[in-house]
């Protein structure tokens, strides 16, 4: 593995644990989907934003650009967080440090599973992991690192 590939994942970890919200609810989802529309409308970004709670979908946008593969791609790395309880990133990035990817070997169909930047569990204090935020159609790191960029700010906003 190396040294760079060892540096993001424990970057990404970091993340993880740090992002985490006092509470979340339906306004919250509300305020985190528009904050990342604004972000990605100021930058002309051609992406899809979703923010799930299980199977009840708290937020959707599509921007100018996006496309029904966008959605397809949310659902494939939603299913991903649900099931290793990391983010897509995270997923995807200790698999290639392995040498592996996602498949049958894990258990998994890659035709509805994606270990690819952009999902990013929505965690509580006390509660753990209950809800997921997705970006999906730019390049994975770039998924990743806006859903990253609008938790902090609401998280920080939040106090």
């Amino acid at each position: 593995m190396s040294d760079d590939l060892t540096e993001l994942i424990k970057k990404i970890e970091w993340d993880e644990q740090r992002l985490v919200f006092r509470e979340f609810d339906e306004t919250d989802a509300w305020e985190l989907g528009s904050l990342l529309v604004r972000l990605a409308r100021e930058r002309t970004l051609p992406v899809a934003i979703d923010i799930r709670r299980g199977e009840q979908q708290l937020f959707h946008a599509a921007l100018p650009g996006a496309t029904a593969d966008n959605d397809a791609w949310i659902q494939r790395k939603v299913r991903v967080v649900h099931r290793f309880g990391a983010s897509s990133y995270l997923v995807g990035r200790r698999l290639a440090a392995k040498g592996q990817s996602l498949g049958a070997e894990l258990g998994v169909d890659p035709a509805l599973f994606a270990a690819h930047g952009g999902a990013f569990p929505v965690r509580v204090t006390g509660a753990g992991v209950v809800a997921v935020v997705t970006v999906s159609g730019l390049p994975q790191a770039e998924d990743h690192a806006l859903v990253v960029e609008a938790l902090e700010q609401r998280i920080t906003a939040a106090g």
